[in-house]
């Protein structure tokens, strides 16, 4: 716990004074002295009472004045609240491997269903929006608050060639900041042989804002998270989106979904085999201050999900708590006059 005015804590010096001078009333108390013509009217007026009903409203009020002068200070605390992260974009793989049924009924149901589950868990006040990424990336789904609408976008997944996992990050950053002028489509390649190096996204328009970097994970508005089951073979380079994203403060939490040594198969009259870049969704985590998660089965996909909502639904803040140290204090100050007048019949 700290303190936003840490000075004001040089007032619980008068806890041990106030306690001094409780004592010192006490004991004169005792050297007062009423003179009584009968010893046992003495004995009827000072009743049957033990000591310890005298001295706890007393004890009681001084916790309060202790929890009063405290709050005074201001108190801060890290708390578990609900998250003000408004917005998540789904950043989703719907290229053709994602057909693929190592991951039971196949990768893309699996997906599809986790992505509902995640849905229903969130708290409603969270605005979601979905980009479905292949060759190249297409906004699903704006973000919305309307969960029917985000379960429509899901089951309209159509599979594409083509695996462009810079083009998610990019196209979701570009829908969470519409005043930075990214330009996806200066930035798209297709095509087999090697890929060209991708332009930094930065530079993308003349006219595009520059924005000043902020420090890794530090925007509190939004966050990306992006399930993939393959490689890049095409478009913006993934490192290069996740530095946009990490200058912008935008986790991009990664999920690979599918077998890590990778898959072989077939539609359409071709083939191919599909791995999963491991290395690459971490590196994408870790330089945007978020975590990767590996799901190898329906069932950890579920869970990564769940993880996930529980993450981002809730998030520990530094919170000042002057409000509920007061409310302590004038609990305890209320029972104390409370036990004070069922005893004494007065606030002693």
């Amino acid at each position: 716990m700290t303190f936003i005015w840490p000075q004001l804590l040089w007032l619980l010096v008068l806890i041990p004074l106030l306690i001094l001078l409780y004592v010192w009333l006490t004991r004169r108390r005792k050297k007062t002295t009423v003179q009584f013509s009968n010893f046992a009217l003495l004995k009827q007026a000072m009743g049957k009472q033990p000591a310890w009903k005298r001295h706890l409203p007393p004890a009681l009020m001084l916790v309060a004045v202790a929890a009063m002068l405290l709050a005074a200070a201001r108190p801060v605390t890290k708390m578990q609240l609900p998250s003000n992260k408004q917005t998540i974009m789904l950043a989703m793989d719907v290229s053709g491997s994602m057909r693929a049924q190592d991951v039971k009924p196949s990768r893309i149901v699996a997906a599809q269903d986790a992505a509902k589950a995640f849905l229903a868990e969130l708290p409603r006040h969270v605005r979601v929006g979905i980009v479905a990424f292949a060759g190249s990336a297409q906004l699903a789904q704006i973000p919305t608050l309307s969960r029917e609408d985000l379960v429509t976008a899901i089951d309209s997944f159509q599979l594409q060639r083509g695996t462009a996992t810079g083009n998610g990050i990019a196209l979701s950053l570009a829908t969470l900041f519409p005043d930075d002028g990214i330009d996806i489509s200066q930035m798209q390649w297709g095509g087999s042989g090697p890929l060209p190096r991708a332009r930094p996204l930065g530079e993308a328009k003349k006219e595009e804002m520059k924005r000043e970097p902020v420090a890794p994970g530090s925007y509190t508005s939004a966050a990306v998270i992006m399930l993939t089951d393959g490689q890049r073979t095409t478009g913006v380079d993934p490192m290069e989106a996740a530095k946009m994203a990490a200058d912008r403060g935008v986790r991009v939490y990664t999920v690979g979904i599918g077998t890590v040594n990778g898959e072989t198969i077939g539609f359409d009259g071709w083939s191919m085999r599909v791995r999963l870049d491991e290395e690459t969704l971490k590196q994408i985590a870790n330089r945007t201050a978020a975590e990767y998660y590996y799901a190898g089965t329906a069932a950890d996909l579920k869970k990564v999900y769940e993880s996930l909502s529980s993450r981002l639904g809730v998030e520990t803040k530094e919170t000042e708590i002057s409000a509920i140290v007061s409310l302590i204090a004038a609990a305890f100050a209320l029972l104390a006059a409370g036990l004070s007048v069922a005893w004494f019949g007065r606030i002693a």
